[in-house]
């Protein structure tokens, strides 16, 4: 082989594999929104006034330190954000800074709900409305930057809007009657209404300030968490039933919001995952996954590690990767990114409808 065809195979194999790796290649959407709770809060609570706070060790412990993600580290958003292709992750919008707002802002906030009263026993949050106002600000930032509304509408209508609340709305409201009185004002299927209903007015909300290309994150087997195990469960492995029934309920209606959006909104690309059988499959075949432990928080007091959050400086588990949750609620990181790799790729016809993330990317 002359010299001159080895240089050429070189350079070849060298574009190869530049491409095979993402080096240097743009995200495949420019920007990215996160609304959520708990799940997916990387720092806004912190400077609140609230119990639901993750900023101090062990939190953040595999992931250079704490940061408020409630997690050992990344969270499914971060896992997503890195399947997207952006080379950081997207800022909290108490620190986002303007230069970095054209590239997506998480607004979620620990302990949120979509009813404004939700969680309100554990302090200051950022409700599902007030969330959505912080970003009806940054719109406005945007259009600033960018200089004409088109331009911002153009920008923001190729953007990813990732939505995940309604856990504490039963976690932190339906099913806390000390707290509540929701669950004697409704039956759970009146619950579910009564929340999709508000839910479908922030979404409206969301498009009509520019979101198109919309993710709806349905909620997990709250069920079978650390937290509802050691209070409700008689053995400490049986997932509450009373729970994930009306989780499904609630899942069922936010599902039905996809074909009413995709067919009623001009341009709206509404894809739903469905957390609860991702986490199902998980559960039910936890080796599969690289899990042991799918009960127990890895830190964490009580029964199943399941009575509270982990202390500060308490000392977690040292096998991380085979536990399924970090604490009583949440996942670890290596819970999350099974989530997200399903939600960004689907594994089964039944993680996402209609589509999955990556091909939402594409439109």
């Amino acid at each position: 082989m002359a010299f001159e065809d080895v240089i050429n195979m070189f350079a070849l194999l060298v574009v190869v594999l530049g491409l095979w790796s993402g080096v240097g290649a743009d995200p495949q959407v420019p920007c990215y929104f996160i609304f959520g709770d708990s799940l997916v809060d990387n720092g806004n609570n912190n400077g609140l006034q609230s119990l639901a706070r993750a900023d101090y060790l062990p939190y953040g412990i595999d992931f250079g330190g704490p940061t408020g993600r409630f997690s050992n580290g990344k969270t499914t958003v971060d896992a997503i954000a890195e399947l997207l292709g952006f080379d950081d992750y997207i800022p909290p919008y108490a620190s986002a800074s303007d230069d970095a707002i054209l590239k997506g802002v998480n607004y979620a906030s620990a302990a949120a709900g979509i009813r404004e009263e939700t969680g309100r026993q554990l302090g200051a949050r950022l409700s599902f409305s007030a969330q959505v106002q912080n970003y009806q600000s940054t719109v406005s930032q945007v259009v600033n930057i960018l200089g004409t509304e088109d331009q911002a509408a153009s920008h923001l209508s190729k953007c990813i809007y990732s939505i995940g609340l309604g856990s504490n709305d039963y976690l932190n409201n339906y099913f806390m009657p000390q707290f509540y009185n929701t669950h004697d004002q409704y039956t759970p299927d009146e619950y579910a209404d009564d929340l999709i209903q508000s839910y479908t007015e922030q979404l409206r909300t969301l498009y009509n300030n520019g979101a198109r290309k919309m993710v709806l994150f349905g909620i997990g087997q709250i069920g079978c968490s650390p937290n509802e195990l050691a209070t409700r469960s008689a053995d400490g492995v049986t997932c509450v039933e009373e729970i994930n029934s009306a989780n499904q309920i609630f899942n069922n209606k936010l599902k039905g919001l996809v074909d009413q959006f995709n067919n009623q909104l001009p341009d709206s690309k509404v894809i739903y995952v469905n957390s609860y059988g991702i986490f199902q499959d998980i559960i039910s075949n936890p080796s599969a996954y690289g899990f042991s432990v799918t009960n127990a928080g890895c830190c964490g007091v009580g029964r199943n590690n399941g009575q509270f959050t982990c202390l500060p400086l308490q000392t977690p588990c040292e096998n991380r990767r085979e536990y399924l949750f970090w604490d009583a609620f949440h996942p670890t990181e290596a819970g999350n990114v099974v989530v997200a790799q399903r939600a960004y790729s689907a594994q089964s016809p039944d993680d996402a409808y209609p589509i999955d993330i990556s091909h939402l990317a594409q439109l």
